[in-house]
C-alpha cells in the first residue's frame, strides 16, 4: 500500500469515527427530570405479587398509593423500603407512562408499546448508575406492568417518607341518596369536561368507550366502576356536572381519535 492509498484510508476512517462519536448514546442523551410527587394512603396486595413485580419491586409485595378515589399509582422501589398499609407517604419519583410519552414515539404506536428503549430510559432517569444486568431486568419488567396496564399508573420512587402531620377529624358524612339516570339525560347536565380525547400511545386506532361512572351530588366524578383501559385514562377530575342533591349512576361516552 503505497503513502497516498494509507492518507487516504487514514482520512475516512477518522471521519467515521467523529461521525459515530456525534450521535448520542443512550446512556449520554437521558436527562433526569424533576420528580413527580404524590400523596396518599398505601395499600399492600400480597396476592398480586408475582415474580415480575419483585423483580421490579426491591423483592417486596405490589403496593399501590391511593391518591384518591379515581387514582391509584403502583409504586416501584430499587430498594427494600417497609410500607405500613393504611398510613399516608409522601412520594417522588418519575410516573413511569409519563416520562415514556414525553419520550415520544416516531411510529405513534403502531409497533407496540411502550418501546423497550423508552422503559430503559424512564428506568435510567429513576435510578442511575445501575448495573447493566439489573437495569436491564427492571426494564423488562417495567414494560411488560405497562403493556397489560398502560392508563395504570407505574411510579418508580426515588424518595418516600411518612406524612406525619395530624389532620382534625373529619365529621362523618352521611351519603346522599344514590339513582340511576340514563346517559342521554345526564350529558344535558355536563357543564365540562373532554368527551373527545385524541388516542393514546398504546391504542392508536383510539374508539369511542361508554364509561359507568358515579357522579356526586357537588358534580364530580367520584367513582370510576369499569376496567377498560380507555375509560381509565380519561381525565375525570376535569370533568363538572351541574350539582344535585343525589350521588348519580350513569355511563359517559367518551371517543378517542385516532393518531394520524
Amino acid at each position: 500500500m503505497n503513502r497516498e492509498t494509507y492518507f487516504c484510508c487514514l482520512v475516512l476512517a477518522l471521519t467515521g469515527l467523529t461521525g459515530c462519536s456525534n450521535k448520542p448514546s443512550a446512556k449520554t442523551s437521558i436527562q433526569k427530570p424533576a420528580p413527580d410527587k404524590i400523596q396518599g394512603k398505601a395499600q399492600i396486595l400480597l396476592d398480586e405479587s408475582s415474580s415480575s413485580d419483585t423483580a421490579l419491586n426491591a423483592g417486596g409485595p405490589s403496593v399501590y398509593l391511593l391518591v384518591d378515589d379515581l387514582h391509584r399509582y403502583r409504586l416501584f422501589f430499587n430498594k427494600p423500603f417497609e410500607v405500613q398499609p393504611g398510613a399516608e407517604y409522601m412520594v417522588e419519583g418519575v410516573h413511569a407512562q409519563k416520562a415514556i410519552d414525553a419520550i415520544g414515539d416516531p411510529d405513534q404506536g403502531k409497533n407496540g408499546y411502550p418501546l423497550l428503549a423508552s422503559c430503559s430510559s424512564v428506568v435510567g432517569m429513576a435510578w442511575p448508575g445501575l448495573a447493566m444486568d439489573l437495569a436491564e431486568s427492571y426494564s423488562n419488567s417495567l414494560r411488560a406492568k405497562v403493556t397489560r396496564f398502560p392508563a395504570r399508573p407505574v411510579f418508580l420512587v426515588t424518595a418516600i417518607q411518612p406524612v406525619t402531620t395530624k389532620k382534625e377529624a373529619e365529621v362523618p358524612k352521611k351519603e346522599a341518596p344514590e339513582v340511576s339516570v340514563p346517559p342521554d339525560k345526564q350529558r344535558a347536565l355536563l357543564t365540562d369536561g373532554p368527551t373527545v380525547l385524541p388516542a393514546p400511545l398504546w391504542e392508536p386506532t383510539g374508539g369511542t368507550v361508554h364509561c359507568k361512572v358515579v357522579i356526586g351530588e357537588e358534580g364530580k366524578i367520584r367513582e370510576l366502576n369499569s376496567g377498560s383501559q380507555l375509560c381509565e385514562s380519561v381525565p375525570w377530575s376535569q370533568f363538572r356536572y351541574k350539582p344535585t342533591k343525589k350521588r348519580v349512576n350513569t355511563e359517559v361516552e367518551v371517543r378517542f381519535d385516532p393518531r394520524k
